[in-house]
């Protein structure tokens, strides 16, 4: 009878415990968390995650950072910001600190490279160090046009929004022109005098991780220049001659991935207001010298007038 007793004692031993209650299907994965781990990323169940950008393009505004980020999207290796963040440029973003940036990025994948442009940040004195500060060895894109060009297109905007919002606006030759000599007030000029904010970036990145992209010829012949950029980034040759087509009716070319076609906004591509010829060569006298100072900070020339 004890060997018996004993048998049972053991045997409840060895045996599994029950469960203390059904086990139920727990349902989906949790939502992604928002805090960042310490390696600066925000991961998802799906595995992809939130990081900072290896990637900065810093503009210039009306250069076409626009049709650059949607361009350079065509990649399969690279997560684009679809908003500008304007984080290193705003104080009201930058008080909120790295985690608050990281947030502001899109969900890629490990293999993949986060970019997002702010076209402000070239022009804005406090932005390289800032830049600097988060990662030295990032990688800066800065899309540039013919300077006088350029300052058209940032009037063209100003223009179209105030008109937009039934409010005064002022005739291109008052803005440009004060006393018949070249307003140099006049904000637009100086985000087209590029040696002096291009000597500011300088300071703090080496010319080896800013690659200048030709706006003109993205707008002539996109292909050429993206596979240059690809080149720069180190990126597995992908992007096409296939991905780019001319619409007529825009006047620009748009983008065809994987059979899906799509054009930039209405807001691109738009005319110019006449500028009466003597004053179009005031401005591109104005920008002789500046631009030859650009060259040689960079190495090389743009067919610009």
């Amino acid at each position: 009878m004890a060997a018996l007793l004993l048998g049972l004692l053991l045997f409840a031993m060895q045996s599994p415990p029950l469960p203390s209650r059904p086990v139920v299907d727990e349902g989906p994965p949790s939502p992604p968390t928002s805090s960042p781990t310490d390696n600066g990323t925000t991961s998802h169940p799906n595995g992809t995650l939130q990081q900072l950008p290896q990637i900065i393009i810093i503009g210039v505004r009306k250069g076409g950072t626009r049709a650059l980020i949607e361009m350079l999207s065509l990649h399969s290796a690279v997560a684009a910001a679809q908003n500008e963040v304007h984080f290193f440029d705003w104080e009201s973003h930058f008080q909120k600190g790295l985690p608050w940036y990281l947030s502001q990025m899109p969900y890629a994948f490990p293999d993949q490279l986060t970019v997002e442009k702010t076209p402000a940040y070239f022009t804005s004195s406090k932005v390289p160090k800032r830049i600097h500060q988060m990662n030295p060895d990032i990688k800066l894109l800065l899309i540039l046009r013919d300077p006088t060009e350029r300052v058209l297109s940032d009037y063209t905007q100003v223009f179209y929004n105030r008109l937009q919002k039934h409010k005064r606006y002022q005739p291109i030759e008052s803005v440009l022109v004060k006393d018949g000599e070249i307003n140099l007030g006049y904000k637009a000029l100086n985000r087209s005098l590029y040696y002096v904010h291009m000597q500011n970036w300088l300071k703090y990145f080496p010319l080896e991780r800013i690659h200048v992209v030709d706006g003109d010829e993205l707008i002539r012949d996109p292909f050429p220049e993206m596979k240059k950029v690809e080149r720069f980034l180190k990126l597995e040759p992908q992007i096409n001659a296939s991905n780019f087509y001319f619409n007529k009716t825009k006047g620009f070319y748009c983008l065809r991935d994987h059979g899906r076609e799509r054009c930039l906004h209405d807001s691109k591509g738009r005319a110019h207001p006449h500028v009466a010829p003597a004053i179009l060569q005031k401005l591109y006298q104005f920008f002789h010298e500046p631009n030859k100072k650009f060259y040689e900070l960079v190495g090389r020339t743009f067919s610009w007038k």
